[in-house]
């Protein structure tokens, strides 16, 4: 049997580590973390919208010329960028924590123990955050691909390497097509009951959504590769030693933003209306984004290591901090977000959503995420980890562990 890459010569410690201090973490990880967290929000936003008509490639209508091109710029550098960019860094975390636990002389089958029950928890919270809140959830799925992740925690490099290119190959022939399929086939969101109050059709529609969204992107894969990839930075430190590997770092940042904006220029000129493709070409275009935005969330990864790298002087203080703060509580800042936007905006709530152009709605999206930055950085100078970072590992190690 091949030995664990993540054998160490230390003298192995019983049980799982405890919770990974401020001096053990890196920075790049958390910036990037923090980072993506606004484009998490600058893309989730416009699902909360309502009242508004619908064009045919489920645009909003009614826009102004400013809302046409706050969505002409997140068509082109945001949509479908931060689920990868999440994929990526949730297989590096994945990754992190078994060589955490394979340090300190677990065997494989009780770390995938271990994170097997994680994966189990997070599809638990996903269902409950697309019921309760939003249904476009994001933790089942990651949840359900941790689950399968677990095969691939002990397997040598070169076996990572060769289920990587697999994967890659069956996403470019058969995953992505079906997902570009799906995309363009309706309206992008739940059917909905007029004759229900509000917020139950929000319940029934997430209760819906969530299963449904976790079956297609098993059965397409699309994160398979990109969880792959996660786990194989964490093992080249191109994350965790960002100094070592600047060469490697700009390269792929600098072709994954040229990859980027090519590929995800026909969507953005169909948004604004610029361009009007029959079905074949508007799925066609689809598929070309998101096709482009796996490659391009990785080289925003990448942009945000070289970052962490030019800010590394300051440590965590100041912006660098900031952002490192949110992204060490990233699964309390990205509920957090849905508390705060989903009851604001959407009819169940206060409803300011109705009518709202794509503009003002990014506008209080990047609100949002400054407000989880602020609570980020309250909790990091009271030395509190985030609420669902704590519940999550009380939950996955139990409450002796935690």
């Amino acid at each position: 049997m091949t030995a664990t890459p993540y054998a160490t010569a230390d003298p192995p410690k019983a049980g799982p580590p405890a919770p990974i201090t401020k001096a053990e973490r890196s920075l790049a990880p958390d910036i990037a973390r923090g980072g993506m967290l606004l484009f998490i929000a600058l893309a989730n936003v416009p699902i909360h919208l309502w009242g508004m008509g619908l064009d045919r490639y489920g645009h909003n209508t009614g826009q102004s010329a400013a809302d046409h091109v706050a969505l002409f710029v997140e068509q082109l550098l945001i949509a479908d960028r931060s689920r990868p960019m999440f994929a990526i860094l949730y297989g590096f975390g994945i990754a992190v924590m078994a060589s955490r636990m394979f340090a300190r002389g677990m065997e494989p089958k009780a770390v995938r123990k271990i994170l097997r029950r994680r994966s189990w928890w997070l599809l638990a919270f996903g269902f409950l955050h697309a019921v309760l809140l939003f249904f476009g959830d994001i933790l089942a799925p990651y949840g359900a691909m941790g689950l399968i992740a677990l095969f691939f925690v002990h397997l040598s490099d070169k076996s990572l390497k060769k289920w990587l290119w697999g994967s890659i190959a069956y996403v470019v022939v058969v995953g992505n097509t079906l997902l570009a399929i799906l995309y363009t086939g309706g309206s992008g969101a739940p059917p909905g009951d007029d004759t229900l109050p509000p917020y139950l059709e929000q319940v029934i529609s997430g209760a819906v959504a969530s299963p449904v969204g976790v079956l297609a992107l098993v059965l397409t894969g699309v994160f398979f590769p990109l969880i792959i990839a996660g786990m194989m930075l964490q093992r080249a430190g191109w994350l965790n030693h960002p100094e070592d590997h600047l060469p490697q770092l700009k390269k792929v940042f600098v072709s994954g933003m040229a990859v980027n904006v090519l590929s995800s220029l026909p969507v953005a000129l169909i948004a604004v209306g610029a361009w009007e493709p029959d079905q074949f070409m508007w799925s066609s275009a689809v598929y070309l984004t998101l096709l482009g935005g796996m490659y391009a969330g990785l080289g925003y990864i990448c942009g945000f290591a070289l970052l962490a790298h030019k800010l590394r002087g300051y440590g965590r203080r100041g912006i660098p901090g900031a952002l490192a703060a949110v992204g060490e509580r990233s699964l309390t800042s990205y509920l957090l977000q849905s508390f705060i936007m989903a009851p604001l905006l959407t009819a169940w709530g206060l409803g300011l959503g109705e009518d709202l152009g794509y503009l003002g709605a990014f506008g209080v999206a990047a609100a949002t995420w400054a407000a989880t930055i602020v609570i980020a950085v309250l909790l990091d100078k009271a030395g509190k980890r985030g609420p669902f970072e704590v519940l999550l590992r009380r939950l996955t190690y139990g409450r002796k562990r935690s």
